[in-house]
């Protein structure tokens, strides 16, 4: 895609991702008093109204701005926003974040054959909570939680990124064709029912599993194949708590059984914890505050 941007300020050095929304940099920060500070910076289009920048974007990118005054250490530091090219129709943003040179993604895949320690998948699980919970209680849903936005520092520092922008972007945006994954999309985003933050709490469940088992739990090929995946694990829902006026019936889904498996005491407290963040009625979810209060955590 070639470097679409620079500045007095930022030096664009190379390309380390593109999502289905942005092109993401890695840059040199030249008036930074620490030598060789690299930046990550996140590219984004803005569609225009007749006004110019919707509002709505301007409401998001102040909150975002309040949320780093705060410095939470698991989310990750918005460090500038700067506005690029601009025509009528769009505005380029770029949005300037710390550089941290792995997430979760390729640290599982850097992780030895026997895979983590139980005591480290504690620690990560208690650092990306810690982290949704100040983002919950700012009112932020993050909406995209995934291996791949969250990061992981050399010294084990969990920060979550790339959370606030999913209302900055509108639908018709999209830069390619990436799919925004499927794989730990709560029940009610994949029926298109209404959400509020217990869906992050679901991808956090199915992150949960992929720590132990370095490999995602419900590998969708579509929303309907994805709810099946899903329903062949947690069972199927109820009649009762099937919502109203959703985009799948509830009998294109075969009733199935899901049983408490008989373990060690240490398996069940494991097992509780998953089984509370991967329930179908996102009421009944663990949150992120009560999740920090569980006995696995504690």
């Amino acid at each position: 895609t070639g470097v679409p941007w620079t500045s007095h300020r930022y030096h664009t050095l190379t390309e380390i991702g593109v999502g289905a929304y942005g092109v993401v940099f890695k840059a040199q920060d030249r008036h930074s008093e620490e030598e060789n500070k690299f930046v990550a910076m996140k590219c984004i289009r803005v569609e225009n109204t007749e006004q110019g920048m919707p509002l709505s974007t301007v409401r998001e990118i102040a909150l975002l701005r309040q949320l780093e005054s705060c410095e939470h250490p698991n989310v990750v530091r918005l460090l500038d926003i700067c506005a690029g090219n601009h025509s009528k129709r769009e505005t380029q943003l770029m949005l300037v974040f710390e550089y941290v040179d792995q997430d979760l993604d390729m640290f599982l895949k850097n992780t030895p054959i026997t895979g983590l320690e139980p005591a480290r998948i504690k620690d990560i699980m208690r650092q990306m909570l810690m982290g949704l919970d100040f983002l919950h209680s700012m009112r932020v849903v993050h909406r995209d939680m995934k291996p791949q936005n969250i990061l992981v520092t050399k010294s084990g520092q969990v920060k979550i990124a790339d959370f606030g922008l999913a209302r900055i972007y509108s639908v018709d945006m999209a830069l390619t064709e990436v799919v925004v994954t499927l794989w730990y999309r709560s029940p009610e985003v994949l029926l298109q029912d209404s959400y509020a933050t217990p869906v992050d709490l679901w991808s956090i469940g199915c992150i949960f599993a992929e720590l132990y088992n370095k490999r995602p739990l419900f590998r969708g090929t579509g929303d309907v194949n994805q709810l099946k995946k899903i329903f062949d694990f947690i069972g199927r829902p109820s009649e009762a708590e099937w919502p109203p006026d959703v985009a799948v019936p509830m009998d294109s889904f075969r009733p199935s059984t899901s049983s408490t498996p008989t373990r060690t005491r240490t398996f069940l407290i494991l097992y509780n914890f998953h089984q509370k963040l991967l329930v179908f009625d996102p009421g009944k979810r663990l949150t992120a505050e009560t999740a920090l209060k569980h006995n696995y955590i504690q």
